[in-house]
């Protein structure tokens, strides 16, 4: 099989400009359009693909992005693995803006998002236990390191609904939690991921201290967007060494790869071709069978 990287860019991340090679790809999916068009490209010899969460300009906010349909598109790039970058605020003093964060914990507070493909006639319950692969953290943390980037391997994001930031309750209640960062976008895409069998990493850029910190009560954007532009920069070079150095970082056992096998509970004769149809891409390996 061959493996296939996509970069997911979040705020502040809508091109790589480096990929000169450039054919951008128009796909639809059952659920509707993705985000915008997929940028495919060769970098050092390598197929890969990108995608810009909010849109190139972005103009969609966190709880109107089509997650299955960007998952599911990229599925049917042949995408094998995601690396999602995103910008996030920080929940502890040691997380200072400019800080990358590798992130393998998950709290989801997000409640107005379709969060599984598996939402009509056929049920599927995929583990969540662990929901980044340790083999794309590992790139990550290679690529990161490359770059001299100052970063904390291991921290849990609370995924909030947005597009609003958090009141003070709120920012105090998350850090009792002991949560590392906070945004809106890693969910339900990690989970999405999941379901489609493609292994996730998901890569934060600290942007400013939520709102408990007495030095950034007042999160605006401005402020947010000079970050921003800064870590984009070491952004794109961690991004050009994850697609050099990903694939030796693969893990044939990891649960990702083939976690459909026992998730499926609907019994055969309750699935629909309908359906089935609808999930090709998503399930037909399992499906198919």
């Amino acid at each position: 099989m061959t493996n296939k990287l996509a970069i997911i860019g979040g705020s502040g991340l809508y091109d790589v400009e480096e990929f000169k090679e450039r054919d951008f790809l128009d796909i639809k999916t059952p659920w509707g359009s993705p985000s915008d068009q997929i940028l495919k490209t060769k970098f050092n010899g390598k197929e890969v693909y990108f995608l810009p969460r909010h849109g190139r300009g972005h103009f969609i906010s966190p709880s109107k992005i089509n997650f299955r349909a960007n998952i599911d598109a990229l599925k049917q790039c042949g995408v094998t693995d995601i690396v999602s970058v995103s910008a996030v605020g920080s929940l502890k003093e040691n997380l200072p803006p400019g800080k990358f964060v590798i992130i393998d914990q998950f709290i989801d507070r997000t409640y107005a998002r379709n969060k599984t493909f598996f939402d009509d006639e056929i049920v599927a319950h995929v583990s969540m236990a662990h929901p980044t692969s340790n083999g794309l953290m590992n790139a990550c943390e290679e690529a990161i390191k490359k770059e001299k980037i100052e970063y904390q391997r291991n921290g849990t994001y609370v995924v909030m609904e947005g597009p609003q930031f958090s009141t003070l309750a709120e920012s105090n209640l998350y850090r009792s939690w002991k949560a590392d960062v906070i945004g809106m976008t890693n969910m339900p895409e990690a989970k999405l991921a999941r379901e489609a069998e493609i292994r996730y990493a998901s890569v934060s850029m600290v942007t400013d201290y939520d709102c408990w910190h007495p030095d950034h009560e007042n999160v605006d954007v401005q402020q947010v967007i000079k970050v921003l532009l800064g870590n984009a920069v070491k952004a794109k070079n961690m991004i050009k060494n994850l697609i050099d150095n990903f694939e030796k970082h693969i893990d044939p056992k990891d649960p990702t790869n083939n976690c459909l096998d026992v998730a499926i509970i609907t019994t055969p004769e309750k699935r629909t071709q309908k359906t089935k149809d609808k999930l090709k891409i998503i399930a037909g390996r399992v499906l198919n069978k």
